[in-house]
């Protein structure tokens, strides 16, 4: 799975992996793509400073990146204080009445809740940056549309190219327009923060839209079929999320988590506000359906839905709740039917897209026959 964007990145195969899990975005980079490691939920410099240290010993020397949510604009003098002050009593009534319908136990007194909203957040990201600028990576990616100039120019700088997610050919314009370096074409399928396009109308879209700048197909990608048709209908790569996380080398903390993965099928999902305040392509829990209900008082509009459910997220996840206990994930979840390791990912990618590519070369030579 070589193309022009792979050999400059100096990677086997063109399969740029996002997750969550620094042993997973080693892993993928050690088999020949390039691991992405998701940022969002590192609050401290520290933290992400020992991860990355952690990845670059464990990737045999194979080009990494990072992947940060980060605003083009920034809003000043906004504290996390001043966000919870604007979350409305009834929601706040909602969350405890739907925890408490579920019994779902408080967290001890000396235990916080997990990730909160600090990741969206300006400085938050530009101290990821300060980090992730000390390391050796070769892409920065962007999941909040384009990152601001001077982020764009820092990373040009340093021999960094910018990726930039998009929905729609129109968004994928204001990348190029910005100095984006390549567009990930984010389709409907896709797990987590979404458009409304299928992946098969979008990425021809963005191709054409942003020609020549390189494109990576995402959403419903998980094998190497699908791959195959990525790079026929233009794109230069594939981006894959949801596909490693039920590999071995993933770190959920909940062994019902991944039973209720392997158990989905590809219509289990919805796209919901539930857990953000953006639409996002998540499990359909019972979780998902309280706030999808016309009758409940509907999500509030990110980051304040972010904040508002933190801890109730972290206490269905901390007591495995399997009602209630979802995690972001794409339709291609009812591909993701048993454990594998990121390397029997990668042999099954490569052997799929081979076929592919044979069939394709049949049908061709009977054609010109």
């Amino acid at each position: 799975m070589q193309t022009e964007l792979s050999q400059h990145l100096g990677i086997e195969h063109a399969v740029f992996g996002f997750t969550p899990f620094p042993a997973v975005a080693a892993a993928i980079s050690r088999a020949g793509g390039l691991g992405v490691l998701g940022a969002v939920r590192y609050t401290a410099p520290d933290d992400l400073e020992r991860d990355l240290d952690w990845i670059e010993k464990h990737t045999g020397g194979h080009p990494y990146g990072l992947d940060v949510v980060m605003p083009a604009h920034k809003v000043e003098g906004v504290t996390e204080a001043d966000v919870e002050a604007m979350i409305p009593a009834g929601h706040r009534r909602f969350v405890a009445d739907t925890l408490a319908e579920h019994g779902v136990p408080e967290l001890p007194a000396d235990e916080t809740a997990g990730w909160r909203i600090t990741g969206w957040m300006e400085e938050v990201a530009r101290t990821q940056l300060d980090v992730a600028f000390g390391h050796p990576i070769r892409l920065l990616a962007n999941a909040l549309g384009s990152p601001p100039p001077d982020v764009v120019a820092r990373a040009h700088d340093q021999g960094v190219r910018v990726a930039a997610l998009a929905g729609s050919a129109r968004h994928a314009v204001k990348h190029q327009e910005a100095g984006i370096d390549i567009v990930v074409a984010q389709g409907y399928e896709a797990g987590g923060h979404t458009g409304e396009i299928a992946t098969m109308v979008l990425t021809p879209e963005v191709v054409d839209a942003v020609a020549p700048l390189p494109v990576l197909a995402a959403g419903g990608i998980g094998s190497g079929e699908q791959a195959a048709a990525a790079l026929a209908l233009g794109a230069q790569g594939v981006w894959l999320g949801s596909v490693w996380l039920t590999t071995t080398e993933a770190d959920l903390h909940s062994s019902a988590l991944t039973r209720k993965l392997l158990a989905a099928g590809s219509g289990d999902t919805v796209r919901s506000r539930a857990l953000t305040g953006k639409p996002a392509r998540q499990l359909r829990t019972a979780w998902t359906d309280a706030w999808d209900d016309p009758d409940g008082p509907g999500t509030l509009p990110m980051p304040l839905q972010g904040l508002l459910v933190a801890e109730a997220v972290s206490r269905i996840q901390k007591y495995e709740v399997e009602p209630l206990l979802g995690t972001p994930v794409g339709q291609i979840v009812g591909r993701m039917t048993s454990e594998r390791s990121v390397q029997a990912v990668f042999d099954d990618l490569t052997r799929g897209f081979e076929r592919a590519v044979d069939r394709i070369n049949r049908i061709a030579g009977r054609s010109e026959g």
